[in-house]
This record gives C-alpha cells, sequence and structure tokens, in this order.
C-alpha cells in the first residue's frame, strides 16, 4: 500500500523485495498475484477481500501503511474484512523489529484469518499479515533476529505461518531451512515431498 509508489512517483521496493524473499525461503510451488494500491481503506478491503475469495490466495501480505499517520489504514482495512484476530503475529512483529529500531512500537501491525466466501464446510481460511514497508524490515520482520551463526534468537512470523496455513486449511507449505525453518508440531508433519 502506498499512495505515492500507485500514483508512479517512485518504484514500489517492498514488492520485489518479498518476492525475492519468498523465492529463497520457499520449498513448495508457489504463484504470486501482487496489487500496488493506494492508502485507501475502501480501496484496501475490496483488495483483501477479491485475494482470498476471488484469486482464492491462502496467504496475503501487505506492505506498508501501518503507522499512525493518517493516511496509515492497513490494519484497519485489514480488521475490517477479518473473521478472526491473530494478535501473536502483531507481538511478534514489533518484538523482531524493536531490537533493531525503537520506533518498531509506532507499528499497528496485525494479522488476521478471512473464510473464503462463498463459506465452505468446513470454511477455508487465508492468513492476512500486514508487514512493513521497507524491505530490510520486512526481511527481519519474517526471518527474526539471528546470531552471528544464523541461529534465530527471536524468531520471525514466518516460522508459524505455514502451520497457520494447515490450520485453516490450506495447502501444506515448506520452507528452506537455512532461510526460515517452519514449525509444526511433530503430530502435524508430513513426509517430504520428491
Amino acid at each position: 500500500m502506498s499512495d505515492r509508489a500507485s500514483a508512479g512517483v517512485y518504484r514500489d521496493e517492498g514488492v520485489p523485495a518479498l518476492e525475492a524473499w519468498l523465492g529463497s525461503a520457499l520449498a513448495s510451488p508457489f504463484e504470486v498475484v501482487t496489487r500496488l494500491i493506494a492508502d485507501e481503506q475502501r480501496e484496501i478491503e475490496a483488495t483483501l477481500v477479491a485475494l482470498v475469495d476471488e484469486a482464492h490466495c491462502d496467504l496475503v501480505l501487505t506492505t506498508g501503511g501501518t503507522g499512525p499517520a493518517p493516511r496509515d489504514v492497513t490494519p484497519d482495512a485489514t480488521l475490517a474484512v477479518a473473521d478472526k484476530v491473530m494478535p501473536g503475529f502483531g507481538e511478534q512483529m514489533r518484538q523482531v523489529s524493536l531490537h533493531y529500531v525503537p520506533t518498531a512500537i509506532l507499528s499497528r501491525q496485525v494479522a488476521v484469518v478471512r473464510h473464503r466466501r462463498p463459506l465452505a464446510s468446513p470454511p477455508v481460511g487465508a492468513l492476512i499479515i500486514n508487514l512493513p514497508g521497507q524491505p530490510k524490515s520486512i526481511r527481519e520482520t519474517l526471518e527474526g533476529v539471528k546470531d552471528a551463526n544464523g541461529a534465530a534468537v527471536v524468531h520471525g512470523v514466518f516460522a508459524a505461518i505455514p502451520y497457520c496455513i494447515d490450520l485453516i486449511g490450506g495447502p501444506y507449505v515448506e520452507t528452506h531451512d537455512t532461510v526460515v525453518k517452519a514449525f509444526r508440531p511433530k503430530s502435524a508433519h508430513r513426509p517430504k515431498a520428491n
């Protein structure tokens, strides 16, 4: 979400950075569907609904528009289309970011589950997560804080995303452990795909 990037004032860097990170982190095949829109609440809401209900995205990651400024309405739009709020994601994103900048407490990032319409039985959900807009912050939030040897000191949010997608009826997603190790309880593990 960016007023200036969607108007062509400058090139958006969040979406390319996110695509590159996903390409390095995901071992499962995936398709990227992108939208670059202005910070307009109704437009954000309509786009989120379309990505979940029409494009059948299992994971929707937004970049930007999560601060306290009047034009930062991404969390408000995300909450407006939600069926369930997942507060742990926002808490963890702020915890990771606080290792890098004290202004992380200004972030209003949220994550929610939206059930795809029309509702199936059982419902199939999509996870929607608001990420920061800067490429470096996107990577840090997803991967977490690592020590000099690359071991997680504070887990990033992506470690929990594959299992969350399992639980809401989505596909089984595998990651490259060297980038981010997906966490699942032992009972939820499946044999590695060949």
